[in-house]
């Protein structure tokens, strides 16, 4: 029962936290099914993101992490600096998906211009991850990313002529 009280007091404590940011998914009539320990825990992830700092994600890093301008690197410098930065961006849980696409110097022109500036909400909390898909455009993720339903899923919603399906030039094996 005392187990029950604590519950109910860090619900209202966490309730009240949040009332500056209340919305929709606050007042989720499906909390009400909830345990109340998954509630608080749901509340607590919300209260966490509320509160979170937007930073370029280059500012995550300490020192923050700069890499030198792609035209200012050679084929074997860029490669080794481009893999040297997609482990440091895992050990700040920030994962690419869909670079197979890319060459090297592509790959790292999309994380000099794109994804270092890029502002997110930086959280710390276990298992939490940052995924970034280098996809730019539909036709791309449907000639190299999609399965066969979903390429037959979105040929049926938007009914257009599909790209011919082809296996990505660059496979990599990343983090």
């Amino acid at each position: 029962m005392i187990d029950e009280v604590d519950l109910m007091i860090d619900n209202a404590r966490l309730r009240d936290e949040l009332e500056p940011y209340r919305d929709d998914s606050i007042d989720d009539s499906s909390m009400g099914r909830m345990p109340l320990k998954t509630e608080n825990e749901y509340l607590s992830s919300i209260l966490a993101w509320e509160r979170a700092p937007a930073l370029p994600i280059r500012d995550w890093f300490n020192p923050p992490l700069h890499i030198p301008p792609p035209e200012s690197l050679g084929g074997e410098t860029l490669s080794a600096i481009l893999r040297q930065t997609i482990e440091r961006l895992r050990s700040q849980a920030i994962v690419l998906t869909c670079t197979d696409h890319l060459s090297d110097r592509e790959l790292y022109r999309l994380i000099y211009r794109d994804i270092l500036p890029c502002c997110e909400k930086k959280m710390d909390a276990a298992g939490n991850q940052l995924e970034y898909r280098c996809v730019a455009d539909t036709e791309t993720w449907l000639t190299y990313y999609a399965d066969a339903v979903e390429r037959r899923r979105f040929q049926e919603e938007h009914q257009v002529e599909l790209p011919a399906a082809r296996k990505p030039r660059y496979p990599r094996n990343l983090p």
